[in-house]
């Protein structure tokens, strides 16, 4: 769920990757260091970055204090608010397909960057959610190191939006 610039969007996951601190395809693989410091902070909090620096992307951070872990989100189904992601967007369709597009259709951009999802005060919040009746598990994509690492999670319900 998002409120950014008082515009309510929300959307439910569709896909998701896994990114852990041994793991070489991760920002935190060799621990902190300038952006990736939010990475080894509590679980819970928004980690963006810029990808090739055109595309905002967000990861929640999941691991315990001291240990680089997050999870990319990738993907989802808009929910609510689908008119403000339209205009943001561009356009009507793939609002929320690909990490740099959900941050789009959200209005998620770097100054976000260390917000407690869990904090209902918070622009950008995790709500609680229905999970997929089923998933896959895939090699993640868009990498170029541990590429034969499933950890990308789609939910097999999923429709392209």
């Amino acid at each position: 769920m998002s409120s950014v610039g008082g515009e309510h969007t929300e959307i439910a996951l569709t896909e998701v990757e896994a990114y852990r601190q041994d793991d070489p395809a991760s920002h935190s693989f060799g621990g902190p260091r300038g952006r990736n410091m939010i990475m080894f902070e509590r679980s819970g909090l928004l980690y963006v970055y810029r990808s090739y620096g055109i595309h905002w992307c967000a990861n929640v951070v999941c691991g315990p204090v001291g240990v680089g872990t997050a999870v990319l989100l990738r993907s989802g189904r808009p929910v609510a608010g689908r008119e403000t992601m339209v205009r943001r967007r561009g356009r009507s369709t793939n609002l929320a397909t690909g990490p740099g597009n959900l941050c789009q259709a959200l209005g998620i951009t770097g100054e976000l960057n260390g917000t407690d999802l869990l904090d209902e005060k918070s622009p950008v919040r995790l709500l609680p959610g229905t999970a997929p009746a089923k998933f896959v598990s895939t090699p993640r994509i868009g990498i170029s190191k541990a590429i034969d690492v499933r950890w990308r999670f789609v939910a097999q319900d999923a429709e392209k939006h």
